[in-house]
């Protein structure tokens, strides 16, 4: 497998969701602006999110994928074995609906206790209100896009990576329909709110017919509705999921922990918080996530033929292409924060204080960005040796410090503090990952790797003293017309890529070599 094809096809399609979401925020920001009424709309998106990222994209993904890979390559020489793997995801299925069916439910007779565990001090009402509305319209949203995740798991299992890593465009692209809309009818920002709420079921809707068009043309046509059967093999997913469940609440609970602690500042700081994570989880989805993707089918297979010197290649290479790209751009949003926001989110309803607030809180909020990228590259490693155990014992590390961090500093530093909070913790986190693998032995980074890995520092420094120079230059294009925006943006991220790309060269951070070496084909050796 060629990981850098498959990074390739998984980030540029993540990275064309993201814009589109970028997208989405900009319209978003402009047309509702940063008030309660956002505040609660966030809120309660955060919501089936947190559920969809635990249970669906985090757990179930984690325990399927090499499940079901390992039944659809059960053939004789390895060969595929679509019955087996059609009887084991109807298996799946079969228990997996019901379960989302009655979760839905119960969250939506419960929804005003949930918005109430997370309400700021003094519980407004009419925020309070909204938030169990717009939270009750979105949550059915978890039941669609569960079926899609299963369903993306099954076509990653045959390589076909596009379909589940473009699903998320159709989301961005029906709220962007939605918002232009709404902004056409007059309306206030509150029956606004309602009415881009209802454009997210209409979505997943959307998302769960494309991936069942894909499904069907690779040969899978599962049946929705059928008597549930708990086979051993469905208990057993149970049994490797609940810990990866367990570790990935730990998470979670931070993103519900976050907007708790947010609450209980003055301030629309859910919406300065969302529009500022934004651009954070820009390079992240683009870089950490594809990778993520990519590297657990090849490292299930490199570790399955006991070839642990793939296995470590394939984990060494994805960290120096992570660690390329992300350290420079935690640099450049952390330097150009506050242009960035202001250049992509002001005007309208959203104002120069709120792009000053979001812009603080990205500063902070991206020193974090190459531990997040780090986490996603180790995790696989654990995964792919059916260790969900370990992951969690991080991540609950990590979250101890992120509640430690906020109840002892939440007053002094405000939302920066929580935004540092997350950012140490998630370094906690990839800390432990990496010495629990050392200390096993299942990998540790050689020299020449760290030797790289300090060049892409010292690239950036470069490309960071660049940017701090060059952003004063351009303050009066920030929050001017369309085509000075675009100016001014094309200019720092066209600076920022000259510096950083020529000085890596120049220095040895990246070669030649290397990129060939990513786009090798490499099987595993039968041991």
């Amino acid at each position: 497998m060629s990981l850098l094809k498959n990074v390739g096809t998984i980030g540029s399609l993540t990275m064309v969701s993201r814009v589109a979401g970028m997208v989405r925020e900009m319209i978003f920001s402009r047309v509702l602006g940063a008030n309660e009424v956002t505040d609660a709309w966030f809120q309660a998106l955060i919501i089936p999110n947190v559920f969809r990222r635990l249970f669906a994209e985090g757990a179930f993904s984690a325990a399927f994928v090499p499940m079901f890979s390992k039944r659809l390559h059960s053939g004789e020489g390895g060969a595929q074995d679509m019955e087996a793997a059609r009887t084991f995801s109807q298996d799946v299925i079969s228990v997996f609906v019901p379960v989302l069916i009655a979760l839905t439910a119960i969250f939506e007779i419960a929804m005003p206790g949930v918005i109430w565990l997370l309400a700021d001090k003094p519980v407004n009402p009419a925020s309070f209100d909204y938030s169990v509305d717009f939270a009750r319209i979105m949550f059915p949203y978890i039941f669609l896009v569960s079926i899609v995740t299963l369903l993306t798991g099954m076509l990653n299992s045959v390589s076909r990576f596009g379909p589940g890593a473009s699903f998320p465009i159709i989301l961005n692209l029906v709220l962007i329909g939605t918002l232009l809309y709404v902004e056409t009818t007059g309306s206030g920002v509150e029956a606004m709110g309602y009415i881009v709420a209802w454009a997210v079921p209409a979505a997943g809707v959307l998302q769960l017919a494309w991936l069942i068009y894909w499904a069907h043309k690779e040969g899978f046509r599962p049946r929705w509705i059928t008597r549930p059967r708990l086979t051993p093999e469905v208990k057993r997913l149970g049994i490797i999921a609940l810990p990866a469940a367990i570790g990935g609440g730990a998470y979670q609970i931070n993103t519900l922990l976050q907007v708790y602690f947010l609450n209980q500042l003055d301030g629309s700081n859910v919406s300065w918080m969302n529009y500022a994570d934004r651009l954070n989880q820009l390079p992240l989805g683009i870089i950490g996530i594809a990778l993520s993707t990519a590297i657990l089918p090849s490292l299930s297979r490199f570790i399955g033929a006991n070839d642990t010197n793939g296995a470590a290649r394939i984990q060494s290479n994805a960290i120096e292409l992570g660690m390329l790209l992300t350290i420079p751009a935690a640099i450049a949003l952390a330097i150009c924060a506050v242009p960035f926001i202001t250049i992509i989110f002001e005007g309208g309803r959203f104002t120069a204080e709120d792009a000053a607030m979001s812009g603080g809180i990205l500063a902070v909020l991206v020193m974090g960005l190459p531990a997040y990228v780090l986490v996603k590259v180790l995790v696989p490693s654990f995964y792919a040796r059916s260790d969900t155990r370990t992951p969690v014992y991080a991540a609950f590390a990590a979250l101890a410090v992120f509640i430690g961090f906020n109840l002892a500093f939440l007053q002094r530093f405000g939302v920066e503090g929580v935004a540092a909070a997350s950012a140490i913790g998630a370094w906690l986190n990839a800390g432990i990952l990496y010495a629990v693998l050392r200390l096993r032995g299942y990998y540790r980074a050689d020299w020449p790797l760290i030797g790289r890995i300090a060049r892409q520092l010292i690239a950036a420094a470069a490309m960071g003293a660049a940017l701090y120079y060059m952003q004063g230059y351009l303050a009066d294009y920030y929050s001017a017309g369309l085509f000075a925006r675009l100016v001014a943006v094309g200019a720092l991220v066209g600076c920022a890529a000259l510096v950083y790309f020529t000085v890596a060269f120049v220095i040895g951070a990246v070669r030649r070599e290397q990129l060939k070496a990513f786009t090798r084909k490499r099987e595993p050796e039968a041991s």
